[in-house]
């Protein structure tokens, strides 16, 4: 599994720059001020940092941004960085610095200045996000980062604010990993054996088997996995920081380790990228990783279905009809629409058990929300206004696109069928939101929801706000930001 870099923070020492090596960087405001660390590089470089600072490329240049000096005289670090940021920079230019100081720093070692610099610990965490690689099955041996150093006039306060934020650095990269395997290495047996292994931060992981999944009734989970050989299973855990007596919030994620589309089997061309059809469960797995790497003061229940959609002799055929544990009958119209089969049952069940205060399902659902949306926003689909808020308020603090669409009985009539309660798709119209509708029927009146359609943000073939190209972890800061503000006391 992929490690964060090391970053920590330490008192200015303005006696040490001349013989850092790897890379030093420092934080310039938007009028080219100096601060004392700024004026020793700047008489180092024999007024090279000035002289940068009022040029027109400078002032030209956005905030975060950065413009590198390479091998500077007086320096024995093979570069300057001169990150340009107010000295009051707001959360989301800070990042953006710490993310164009990641891109430049590669596997060297890292020296910033940041003197008194407002947010510093975003700036940590804007590194560490973008800092990250997948190189698990490369033969050659991978060249680990070097560690970062802030110099910063209050570290220990810096250091304190950092810890939660390195939290939620390490349940990204844990999504990151899991949504990145292969498919023949992250089956659904390894899979629940990373979640098991949860353990150790306090997490309470059960795995249900198919024997238990059989006896409480999950057809429609079940019927996905049936062609294949890899054992489907549902994986609960919780974390129980809250009063003991406060309902839980539940998140709920696909875990289809790998979709062929089964008997409606998926064209050749790109389903490679099916590897990352578990990405909703890769996301539950992250902030529950995150929550109680933090010690989240509230209860929060992450429970994942872990399937695979293979087409064989045994495999559910377009036409057959299943029963769901909530009792309703579905007529299976596609088995590519397969996501939404094994969330009925996980929803239902988190509902049963769990009597939850809201209810949040995650999945790569459909390829429409990749037509509406792109790969700039999730699409958010609910029954609760407030809670619905409350997400995308966490979502935009975050950085993290996400978009509510609409919802409507007339979605909803498409999904009717002739010979059993329900078809599991309806027109091409709509298709993201009928898959919606088919979720709405399995939460039961008075619990609120939300169905986040993460199929366009969940793994990318070009570089987003806090990530290389690849597996995002989009939504672990934003499920950490909404429990953070509406369910801990």
């Amino acid at each position: 599994m992929t490690t964060p870099i090391s970053v920590t923070f330490e008192a200015t020492d303005i006696d040490v720059f001349a013989t850092v090596e790897g890379r030093v960087a420092v934080i310039v405001d938007e009028e080219g001020k100096l601060d004392p660390a700024g004026r020793r590089l700047n008489k180092l470089t024999r007024g090279a940092l000035s002289r940068l600072a009022e040029a027109e490329r400078f002032a030209k240049a956005k905030q975060g941004q950065m413009i590198t000096l390479a091998y500077p005289v007086g320096l024995a670090a093979e570069a300057l960085d001169v990150v340009k940021l107010s000295r009051r920079a707001s959360v989301e230019d800070a990042r953006e610095a710490g993310v164009a100081l990641a891109r430049a720093k590669g596997t060297d070692a890292l020296l910033l200045a940041a003197g008194n610099t407002r947010h510093v610990e975003q700036i940590a965490l804007g590194l560490t996000l973008r800092a990250y690689s997948f190189s698990d099955h490369k033969t050659a041996d991978a060249e680990a980062g070097a560690a970062a150093r802030i110099a910063c006039s209050k570290p220990d306060e810096a250091t304190e604010a950092a810890a939660p934020l390195f939290a939620m650095a390490e349940g990204v990269f844990f999504t990151r990993d899991l949504t990145s395997e292969p498919a023949n290495v992250l089956t659904t047996t390894e899979f629940a054996n990373r979640l098991v292994e949860l353990k150790s931060l306090g997490l309470e992981v059960e795995v249900l088997e198919e024997d238990k999944l059989t006896e409480l009734g999950m057809g429609s989970l079940l019927c996905v996995g049936q062609g294949s050989d890899s054992p489907s299973k549902v994986v609960v855990m919780q974390w129980k920081g809250g009063d003991a007596d406060a309902a839980p919030l539940a998140l709920v994620g696909k875990g289809v380790v790998f979709d062929t589309g089964g008997i409606s089997l998926k064209p050749a061309g790109g389903m490679e990228d099916m590897t990352m059809d578990m990405g909703g469960a890769g996301v539950v797995a992250g902030a529950m990783k995150s929550l109680a790497l933090r010690k989240a003061k509230a209860n929060v229940v992450g429970l994942v279905g872990l399937v695979e959609n293979m087409p064989s002799g045994n495999a559910t055929r377009p036409g057959d009809v299943v029963k769901s544990m909530k009792g309703d009958t579905i007529e299976v119209i596609n088995t590519d629409a397969e996501g939404r089969l094994v969330l009925a049952d996980v929803l239902w069940y988190a509902q049963d058990r769990f009597n939850p205060a809201g209810v949040i399902d995650l999945a790569t659902l459909t390829g429409a929300i990749i037509i509406g949306l792109g790969h700039e926003n999730a699409g958010v689909f609910s029954n609760d206004d407030e809670l619905c808020k409350g997400f995308l308020k966490a979502a935009e603090a975050e950085g993290e696109g996400a978009w509510r669409m609409p919802m409507g009985q007339a979605y909803d009539d498409q999904l009717k069928s002739a010979i059993a309660d329900m078809k599991n798709v309806g027109t091409r119209a709509g298709g993201s939101i009928t898959a919606a509708q088919f979720l709405q029927r399995f939460i039961k009146d008075g619990t609120p929801w939300i169905h986040l359609d993460i199929a366009g943000v969940a793994s990318v073939k070009a570089e987003t706000a806090y990530a290389p190209k690849g597996s995002t972890g989009w939504g672990v800061l934003a499920l950490n930001r909404l429990v953070a503000d509406k369910f801990e006391g």
